[in-house]
């Protein structure tokens, strides 16, 4: 059955590698990103695959620009099968430098990003009483990580934005399932000068994530070794999580 699939981060690592795993099967995916060369790209790729793509090159910050493309996705399809909720970025805080400007822009997109790419498309969910919606989070979420306040906060305050709207969504068909991946292959990653325990290539990520939804799952964390992890994780003390981290001094 081909489905009506909206991707938002589309242009790299899970993003990229969702919009290739349901090209396979003849969906149409609304693919959106801000970097338009890397996006087409992905377009060209996904109909190979014998995909229908649809190109948003748009910033998901913008609440405009996002519901235009929701408007026209729906507009074109006649409806919306699944949302995944994946553009963000990472970056160090750099609160000594005195500018909050990077902390800003990471909560702009990794939050604000979500909130504006999946609530345009609820009154059509819940107009068809049915659809899926999938936010990718992180492991970040469960632990403040040095020096990455912003990212860490923004993947937190979405674990518990996704825990309020499950309840919400509900009653009208729409199922929601977070995603907390661990380290995954993908350009986040490439730079980090440590080793990344259980690191996961993003094709297989993909996949896992994209059986989660089909499951109707609330919450996926990936790869399966986090999962015993996690509860650990929140509980070490401090010097042990700094002592893992990179970039400190900021």
């Amino acid at each position: 059955m081909s489905l009506n699939i909206f991707i938002t981060g589309a242009s790299s690592g899970i993003g990229e590698s969702l919009a290739y795993y349901y090209s396979q099967t003849g969906c149409t995916i609304g693919i959106v990103a801000r970097r338009k060369d890397r996006l087409l790209s992905v377009a060209n790729e996904c109909k190979k695959l014998g995909g229908n793509p649809l190109v948003y090159n748009i910033d998901v910050s913008n609440k405009e620009k996002c519901e235009d493309a929701a408007k026209d996705f729906v507009s074109i399809n006649k409806g919306i099968d699944i949302i995944i909720a994946n553009a963000g970025v990472g970056g160090d805080d750099n609160i000594l430098s005195g500018n909050p400007s990077e902390i800003n822009k990471i909560l702009k997109i990794n939050l604000l990003g979500v909130i504006n790419s999946v609530i345009p498309f609820i009154p059509t969910m819940k107009g068809q009483h049915s659809g899926k919606i999938a936010i990718i989070s992180s492991i970040a979420a469960f632990r403040g990580i040095p020096g990455h306040g912003a990212y860490s906060s923004s993947k937190a305050a979405l674990q518990n934005i996704t825990e309020s709207w499950d309840y919400t969504l509900k009653p009208y068909g729409i199922s929601l399932t977070t995603v907390f991946p661990g380290y995954i292959d993908t350009e986040m990653t490439k730079d980090h000068k440590f080793q990344m325990p259980f690191l996961m290539h993003s094709n297989k990520a993909s996949k896992i994530i994209a059986d989660a939804i089909e499951r109707k799952k609330r919450k996926l964390i990936l790869p399966w070794q986090w999962k015993f992890i996690v509860p650990i994780f929140r509980i070490l003390p401090r010097f042990l999580i700094y002592r893992f981290t990179p970039n400190k001094k900021n």
